[in-house]
């Protein structure tokens, strides 16, 4: 069964310069970050937060960055629909797998143990 599938890709000439200025904008950033090592921390800081942000919007006016938003969106909604647990039930549940896990801890050193004593000391004679 052959599936198609679509990739989709910046066709316009103005989306590609944005991508492409905000890319240039996030290396100016970081490179100002670097170039500003003896300006102190705040110049430094400043330019890297100035220009990050400076990128984000260039990119969120790109038609890649309305659709990035457009998901982002989506994803609130649906975390909206999740039912959550109580704290009691969440309690619970804690609980529940950590008791598993203490059995299960038990079971494999008595097994563990079991098969030591069967194997050094009945068949071996190992003491």
């Amino acid at each position: 069964m052959a599936t198609s599938q679509q990739v989709d890709t910046v066709t316009t000439g103005a989306d590609k310069a944005r991508l492409g200025a905000a890319a240039a904008l996030v290396i100016a950033a970081v490179a100002g970050f670097y170039l500003l090592g003896r300006q102190g921390p705040v110049a430094q800081w400043g330019a890297l937060v100035v220009g990050l942000a400076a990128a984000f919007v260039v990119f969120m006016t790109s038609e890649t960055g309305k659709e990035f938003a457009a998901f982002g969106r989506d994803a609130w909604k649906e975390v909206k629909k999740v039912v959550w647990p109580t704290r009691k039930e969440a309690i619970q549940m804690t609980a529940y797998v950590f008791g598993f896990v203490v059995v299960m801890a038990l079971f494999l050193w008595l097994t563990d143990k079991t098969l030591e004593w069967v194997f050094y000391d009945l068949i071996l004679g190992w003491k």
